[in-house]
């Protein structure tokens, strides 16, 4: 299962699990899209792996 960090590692803007903002690479760095398409360039600094959009959990119906 992947690990939804909450957190941009680039800038810490937050990430819910269910965030469209989210992108990560194969190891699951954790970035929003601002700093992946605009200061990243879609290339994990890390491992220089490519930024691909996260899955997203929406969270449970609570009725």
């Amino acid at each position: 299962m992947l690990e939804l960090r909450a957190n941009c590692e680039c800038c810490n803007r937050d990430l819910p699990a269910d965030s469209q903002d989210a992108f990560i690479c194969s190891y699951e760095c954790t970035f929003c899209r601002d700093c992946s398409e605009n200061t990243l360039h879609i290339t994990c600094p890390n491992c220089a792996g490519e930024l691909l959009q996260r899955p997203r959990r929406m969270a449970a119906d609570t009725k």
